[in-house]
């Protein structure tokens, strides 16, 4: 074609050696297979970083984010605001304490946390209220009102027995009226379940409910485009059920049910059964 240099003229107007411009990265070559797989593990896991997507591909954590970086892949959704409740801080402090500060469990069931955020939807808002194992990180029981009340929390407690067919050692939860309520506080008690709570203003003492919270929301996504309670109510459904049963764990290595199946068998007789 009329005003194209021929390579061999190229090569010699940019002082290099002409097969140079043959050159094609061998390091391309190998990463672009990885690019695929990584983009492949984020459509069904749009919340994944790095850390994750290695983990799911079986590949060193460095070079999934060398790749990354290399050709600007990004987890497709992002973390957004924390919810923070304001309506107890004029309350006093709870009479009990945090029983769990200085404890690591070592099985299933020896210490549920529960909390609870909001999810707004349309003009109005929706209360979720989860129940964790800390040493499995899998949700085993929630609730979902309109209301953020004592039967809110009450209603999560006895789905998470209702599921796991035990009680747990100790359960821990920030300082929330909802918490210190007769029919919650009194009721796990008179079961023989020691009660836990953070100090006041001191969420970081619950961090398993609010790192879940945080990428829960992240994930469940935009809830508008559901028309009712119902679809947000199923949709709530199927984020836990991802977390649960798909979504890896970073300290787990697998996902929260699969690490509960592996443990559960080893350490049944210490729990107690309801």
């Amino acid at each position: 074609m009329a005003g194209q240099l021929n390579k061999s003229v190229l090569a010699r107007k940019l002082d290099i050696c002409r097969s140079t411009l043959y050159y094609k990265s061998k390091m391309d070559a190998r990463d672009l297979p990885v690019r695929d797989l990584i983009l492949e593990v984020l459509s069904s896991n749009p919340g994944y970083g790095h850390k994750r997507i290695a983990i799911e591909l079986k590949m060193n954590k460095k070079k999934i984010l060398r790749i990354m970086k290399k050709y600007g892949l990004e987890p497709r959704i992002k973390r957004g605001r924390k919810f923070v409740k304001t309506g107890d801080l004029g309350l006093p402090q709870a009479e009990y304490q945090n029983e769990i500060a200085d404890l690591c469990p070592i099985a299933p069931n020896m210490i549920w946390c529960g909390d609870f955020t909001y999810i707004r939807f349309k003009d109005s808002f929706i209360y979720l209220a989860t129940i964790i194992d800390i040493y499995t990180r899998e949700i085993i029981g929630f609730s979902l009102s309109r209301r953020h009340n004592r039967f809110l929390v009450k209603s999560a407690v006895l789905d998470a027995i209702k599921k796991r067919s035990c009680l747990p050692e100790y359960f821990h939860s920030d300082q929330g009226s909802e918490y210190q309520s007769y029919e919650h506080a009194d009721f796990l008690e008179r079961l023989g379940v020691n009660v836990s709570m953070s100090k006041k203003s001191s969420p970081w003492q619950n961090p398993y409910q609010e790192s879940f919270y945080s990428q829960f929301k992240l994930e469940l996504g935009n809830i508008n485009r559901m028309e009712n309670d119902g679809q947000l109510a199923e949709a709530v459904w199927h984020q836990i059920y991802y977390y649960n049963n798909r979504r890896i764990h970073s300290a787990l290595k697998m996902s929260p049910r699969q690490f509960y199946q592996l443990t559960a068998l080893k350490v049944g007789g210490l729990n107690k059964s309801v």
